[in-house]
């Protein structure tokens, strides 16, 4: 199945409705341009359609595989990731100092995207780098930063992420590798770790492993966590990889999904221990991680666009090609006597293939939104701005992860539905794209945590001003789409403002909630983070509707006004629904017992 990288509808969502667009203007990136944006973004669909793409399906076929100790990827692996490394993909939003390209968050999100659709076994590989170079750099050593990130950044050498283990998942503060400081200053660590995402493999000669573990005096629970620099091989004073670390591979998963993206097992410290550094302070391990996994739940956020994207494609294709029944009067299609007519002109297809297109185009604003927050919370001078686009980049962190893999998973199934029995078996590669996509709600922090993450830590920040102005700035443009009068728009406007009344009594219900019963609280935590998912999605899909019909060009994407209101017509009237089981659906959660649970 081919995939060609959406790159006209990226570029409108990222420099119309995100607002990259006035950003540069505003001249918050110094001289970047739009055109020197759309031209990155045209490379970077070519390398993903061109290059990676025709890795996806050979590679879940072969996947990884543990040989002596080695994982072996598939054929044809290591030299894409040669060719990605050399045209300097992996620097784009890095520092400057260390060869990154200082872009923005926000444009290297898009291109996320792009490596993700053509294969996300690939795409994952190259994102847990991109976390581990921004932890490095803001809590490591000079030392540390001159020996690994340059090396790092230009793809040379790849990184990982070492937490869970085998007796706990996402429950850190019983973590029980540990740490032992050597009189030079390194540590030797000793543990086994689980679930380690490229933590073994051949593209590069070398990988550095961040890894959480305790010193022999650290406090109990997640306050006593040190994070560790781990590198497979140790360095030289010459920058090249000398002796080998006690670091190895001893096992990888058989997953459901991303076959080609070994699942490793790392046991550090069957030896004499594996050589560490410490990164940040003592026991603040968990504060300099979360650097890392912050960056991680973005991307793989965007994994879940992603990988809706490329079910999309290819279920369009199928419908377009699969001919079966006969056309009526509602297709808009002369019907050619006793011929069968393409699948897409019934309107349950029609229905299932627009859900995948709409909600793809949701949770792509949302992510894309995110990255746009992150840069502002960076760039220019006013630091009040500044305050604000950091506020809100929390607030959306956990939305852009949770509601944008929920909809990979959905999209996914419904391209196999779409396919009808040929999506069930594997030769058509829709199956593919549902096994893959399972595994992103779960990883990174499964989306039950994202949502408790929402309302504990987010929604009160800054006594609630963060989350009201974000609403505010949703209203206002749900009062722009109600004054649009006319026939194309039918009653977006109208869900959407509606849409946007839901949020805003389920914030005001859950900020109370958070201040007198913590229960109810989290019992509406995951509806809740649904309920603001399809709410932003659905007004920033208004947004991007009246872009469009103001454009005089014809360079927008086409189907803009149509997307949006589909979305708003058929899906923000589930935000009522939503909103009922977030103020009112807790006692009936709490009050079951265990017994009545278990039958």
């Amino acid at each position: 199945m081919s995939f060609a990288a959406p790159v006209r509808e990226i570029s409108f969502v990222l420099n119309n409705i995100a607002g990259l667009r006035g950003d540069l203007e505003e001249g918050l990136y110094g001289d970047l341009s739009i055109e020197l944006v759309d031209a990155i973004l045209e490379e970077a669909g070519k390398f993903a359609s061109n290059e990676i793409a025709p890795l996806n399906r050979a590679g879940d076929i072969a996947g990884a595989h543990l040989e002596d100790g080695k994982v072996i990827m598939p054929d044809g692996w290591k030299r894409v990731y040669d060719q990605w490394a050399e045209a300097g993909w992996g620097a784009l939003a890095g520092k400057e100092e260390w060869g990154g390209q200082h872009l923005p968050v926000c444009l290297a999100v898009a291109i996320q995207e792009m490596w993700n659709s053509a294969s996300m076994a690939f795409g994952i590989g190259t994102v847990l780098t991109h976390g581990a170079v921004e932890a490095i750099a803001a809590h490591g050593s000079s030392k540390l930063c001159d020996t690994y990130l340059a090396r790092m950044m230009s793809g040379e050498w790849t990184g990982t992420m070492n937490l869970t283990e085998p007796h706990a998942g996402s429950d850190l503060s019983v973590l029980r590798s540990r740490a032992e400081k050597q009189d030079d200053g390194s540590y030797r660590i000793f543990g086994t770790k689980i679930f380690i995402t490229y933590g073994e493999h051949d593209l590069t000669d070398n990988i550095v492993h961040l890894v959480l573990a305790r010193l022999p005096d650290a406090p109990a629970g997640t306050r006593g966590i040190s994070l560790f620099l781990v590198p497979k091989f140790l360095v030289n004073e010459d920058g090249t990889p000398g002796a080998r670390n006690d670091v190895y591979c001893t096992g990888v998963e058989h997953k459901l999904g991303i076959h080609a993206s070994p699942t490793c097992t790392m046991t550090f410290g069957d030896n004499d221990g594996a050589i560490g550094y410490l990164i940040g302070e003592e026991n603040r391990g968990l504060n300099c991680m979360f650097t890392m996994m912050n960056n991680a739940r973005l991307s793989v956020g965007i994994q879940g666009v992603a990988i809706a994207e490329r079910a999309f494609q290819q279920a369009l294709e199928f419908a377009q090609e699969r001919r079966q029944g006969k056309a009526e009067a509602w297709s808009g299609i002369e019907q050619v006597p006793n011929e069968m007519m393409p699948i897409i002109v019934h309107p349950d297809v029609r229905r299932m293939l627009m859900t995948m297109k709409s909600m793809t185009a949701a949770a792509r604003i949302i992510c894309y939104m995110t990255g746009i927050e992150i840069d502002r919370s960076h760039a220019g001078d006013d630091e009040d701005k500044k305050a604000v686009a950091l506020g809100r980049a929390n607030i959306l962190t956990p939305i852009a992860k949770s509601f944008s893999t929920d909809i990979g998973v959905d999209v996914a199934s419904l391209g196999v539905q779409v396919h009808g029995g040929m999506g069930f078996v594997e030769e058509t590669g829709a199956a593919q794209h549902l096994r893959d996509a399972r595994i992103a709600p779960i990883y990174e922090g499964t989306n039950g945590i994202q949502a408790i993450d929402l309302i504990t830590r987010k929604l009160g920040q800054n006594g609630g001003e963060d989350v009201r102005s974000l609403i505010a700035d949703l209203r206002d443009i749900a009062e722009q789409v109600m004054a649009v009068n006319e026939p194309e728009f039918g009653r977006m406007g109208y869900r959407i403002n509606e849409a946007v009344n839901e949020l805003e009594e389920a914030t005001d219900w859950m900020l109370q909630a958070l201040q007198s019963d913590m229960a109810e609280a989290l019992a509406g935590a995951t509806p809740y983070q649904k309920l603001f998912g399809l709410t932003a999605g659905g007004v920033w899909l208004g947004k991007g509707a009246l872009i469009s019909r103001a454009s005089e060009t014809g360079k927008l994407p086409v189907g803009a006004v149509a997307t949006a209101r589909y979305f708003a017509e058929n899906h923000l009237v589930e935000v009522e629904a939503l909103r009922k089981t977030v103020t009112g659906g807790a006692d009936a959660l709490i009050s079951v017992s265990l017994e009545e649970l278990v039958g």
